[in-house]
């Protein structure tokens, strides 16, 4: 396990404009590899945008090798970094999901994921809820899970990630200026009470009559706040290191002391 350095892009959302997100991908990926980054982590279908509605959900939904992956493994092997993004999902089965998934380096695929919780009227009629039995992957050695916005407001989600073995949470979320709570307090309260690093990556400004919050943070094992953007675009830096992940498992004992299970 090496330290990470983690980029999280902060960004509006530009929806059903894909080849324009996949330019600005591409220019972030350059600016967070210049900078060292490991990996770069966008918002929630950052590739198509999220409030796009059903009938365009099901137009633009890809499947997880298809052009629009592809296009983002091209990128990151063009700067040498990981990509976190998200875009809307099929199955064989025609079921659309609100997908996030990560490539490394070198293009290839590490782990996908299927949102599990929709929140509200806009979500649930764009997609169906994943079953949230994906596995942890690994990148640099450290154990990563992925979560999508709503998702880790429910407490058994980072849990379940936790117990699986997880050192970092990482948090695609299209989240409204309503709900500033979730990014000041509740991202640093899931990283406190499983001994883990959580990425929260947050879209800002206006996407039709959805207003974004920012605030996209990074939090440590031990609770405390890494950084934390402001409302308005940024390519926010954070390094997670071992040394901040094992201090943190020392500070309590809440895994080792978890009765789920038994």
């Amino acid at each position: 396990m090496t330290d990470l350095k983690l980029a999280l892009l902060q960004c509006t959302s530009q929806p059903g404009d894909v080849l324009g997100n996949l330019q600005r991908l591409d220019h972030a990926a350059a600016d967070a590899a210049a900078a060292g980054a490991h990996l770069l982590v966008t918002p929630e279908m950052f590739l198509t945008g999220y409030n796009i509605g059903a009938t365009q959900a099901k137009v633009l939904a890809e499947a997880t090798d298809g052009p629009r992956a592809q296009a983002v493994a091209a990128i990151a092997r063009q700067h040498q970094i990981a990509i976190v993004f998200g875009h809307p999902e099929h199955d064989a089965a025609d079921h659309i999901f609100n997908t996030a998934q990560c490539v490394d380096a070198q293009g290839h695929t590490l782990g996908t994921y299927r949102k599990t919780h929709l929140f509200g009227a806009l979500d649930r009629s764009m997609f169906a809820p994943g079953a949230g039995d994906e596995p942890l992957f690994e990148l640099h050695g450290w154990k990563l899970g992925l979560l999508i916005c709503y998702d880790v407001e429910f407490p058994e989600n980072t849990r379940r990630l936790a117990l699986q073995g997880a050192d970092l949470v990482v948090v695609p979320t299209a989240n409204m200026a309503d709900f500033d709570f979730v990014a000041q307090h509740l991202v640093p309260t899931r990283a406190y009470e499983n001994q883990l690093f959580v990425a929260y990556a947050n879209f800002c400004g206006r996407e039709g009559d959805l207003a974004y919050g920012g605030l996209s943070c990074v939090a440590a094992p031990d609770g405390a706040g890494l950084v934390q953007a402001g409302r308005d675009t940024e390519l926010l830096l954070a390094d997670v290191t071992q040394a901040g992940l094992a201090a943190g498992r020392a500070l309590n004992g809440h895994l080792a002391q978890c009765r789920m299970g038994e």
